[in-house]
């Protein structure tokens, strides 16, 4: 072996860091080491470069609950972003663990030695085997190298530029250019006011169908307030609490109250719009989070539009033009540039090809144990953000539950651990829920699936999991522990 890992942490963005954070602290017995396939750390907000790119949590709540985000910015930048998990590099002394260029290409459990035998490859194409005691999986769900394309007819056809937002061109010139942008999530409504303000003569939004979009303040007046009075850890937490709060009421009064959300969210578009828009462009067949929910700050979407630099258009392509984009309606979008912001590819563990004692494994036939740890497979968890609220809250109290776990084990000398599945509580559905998002229908051949009932069923509540997971016992009969010497009775039941 190359190198001897403890826990190894597969994935420097979000994830990866808070994780490791969370570990130094709490289980300062334990080391650890981070592998990150690209030159920086970040993931997402290190891989998109588009114009505008920015979160679309509120970074009271995107911010970890260890580090304030310290600014009266509601919805932060990917540079601030980048910025932030710097400052939490620095400060927790992370830098040295990462291993920049080294992608993890498979990970085999040998079950004798209770060991994770990891393959990597360098940016040089060397190959090195780590081995590692347990494996942390913090990847996110998406494909780095490519983002979801579908292909139109005729766009070979096009003369102008066809641009996937994940893979945007430096120092792409678009100043004074016709653009239409493919797509009504949240990329397209960030892209739209973006390219406007720099300088592209006209932009088209193209959907299938609308999309439920709500205005937010870009910056947080409360938060401001009460840093004048009260400490920068408590303004933190308070607004944290505040938010969280309201995020959760919002959207448990969507699920019970749809055609009330519905009413307000359309009259909120309607107040944004003026009149200058046609209606039907932003009124959705489909309840308010039945898809994720998109924010504007400010309605700068709605300003672009109602000054008229911008449009949108509901229609389908029939296929792609020499000059542009031909609708099925019969109208023609002349274009300059095209820009596919048609989503994501969906993957599990950044590609890694899994094994336990040489035989492959499947992850859309396992489950997630407490949301966190992979069923039938030992000595892993995997780290994968809420559906409804912000990504960071998921990693924390998740990260926080290992930690738990490992000290348990510690404190028991126990080297393995695995949460036993069993096939009939297996559903369809995967851990990301009942979303109808096009992305979320992708994701049922690689996601791991829901179970029916706790603690196989992934909620998406995070008041519920930080309490669950805070106070989950280990001696449920469906974690089983074991140490190097004793030969655990147990066989993998999912993984084929």
């Amino acid at each position: 072996m190359e190198k001897q890992v403890d826990v190894l942490i597969i994935g420097a963005g979000i994830s990866g860091i808070g994780s490791a954070v969370h570990i130094s602290k709490n289980c300062p017995q334990r080391s650890f080491e981070i592998l990150e396939r690209r030159e920086s750390f970040g993931g997402t907000w290190d891989l998109f470069r588009y114009p505008g790119i920015r979160s679309d949590s509120d970074m009271s709540t995107f911010g970890f609950n260890f580090k304030p985000w310290a600014k009266e910015k509601v919805l932060a930048s990917g540079p601030e972003i980048k910025g932030y998990l710097s400052e939490v590099i620095n400060e927790f002394k992370l830098k040295e663990k990462i291993h920049f260029g080294h992608r993890v290409l498979s990970a085999n459990y040998d079950s004798t030695k209770k060991k994770w035998l990891v393959e990597i490859e360098d940016n040089n194409k060397k190959k090195q085997t780590w081995s590692a005691n347990f494996v942390l999986g913090c990847t996110g769900y998406y494909n780095y190298d490519q983002g979801y394309a579908p292909k139109f007819p005729h766009q070979e056809d096009f003369k102008g530029q066809l641009i996937h937002p994940q893979h945007w061109p430096e120092n792409l010139d678009y100043k004074g250019k016709k653009v239409v942008i493919i797509g009504s999530g949240a990329t397209a409504i960030t892209l739209v006011p973006s390219m406007v303000k720099g300088g592209a003569g006209h932009v088209t939004m193209l959907q299938r169908s609308p999309s439920y979009i709500a205005s937010i303040p870009s910056i947080d007046f409360i938060y401001e307030k009460t840093r004048k009075f009260m400490s920068e850890e408590t303004a933190y937490k308070f607004t944290r609490a505040r938010n969280i709060g309201m995020q959760r009421a919002i959207y448990a009064l969507a699920q019970k109250h749809p055609k009330t959300v519905r009413r307000l969210l359309l009259k909120g578009i309607e107040l944004q719009l003026k009149g200058k828009v046609d209606m039907k462009h932003f009124t959705p067949t489909y309840n308010p989070w039945d898809q994720r929910l998109c924010v504007v700050p400010d309605g700068d979407l709605f300003k672009a539009l109602r000054e008229g630099n911008a449009s949108v258009e509901t229609d389908q392509i029939e296929k792609f033009t020499a000059n542009g984009v031909q609708l099925k309606s019969g109208k023609h979008l002349d274009a300059d540039i095209v820009i596919s912001a048609t989503g994501l590819e969906i993957q599990i563990l950044g590609g890694v090809k899994g094994s336990i004692d040489g035989k492959p494994m499947n992850t859309s036939h396992h489950m997630l144990y407490q949301g966190v740890m992979v069923s039938d497979v030992p000595n892993m968890a995997m780290i994968i953000g809420y559906i409804n609220a912000s990504w960071t809250l998921k990693v924390d109290v998740a990260a926080d539950y290992i930690c738990r776990l490992l000290n348990h084990m510690d404190k028991n000398g126990f080297d393995e651990v695995i949460a036993l599945g069993n096939q009939a509580d297996l559903m369809e559905d995967t851990v990301m829920g009942s979303l109808s998002s096009g992305y979320i229908a992708r994701a049922a051949d690689v996601m791991p699936k829901q179970g029916r009932r706790a603690p196989w069923k992934v909620t998406n509540n995070y008041l519920a999991d930080r309490k669950e997971l805070k106070n989950a016992k280990f001696n449920d009969g469906i974690l089983q522990f074991s140490k190097r010497d004793e030969q655990a009775d147990r066989k993998p039941k999912l993984v084929s």
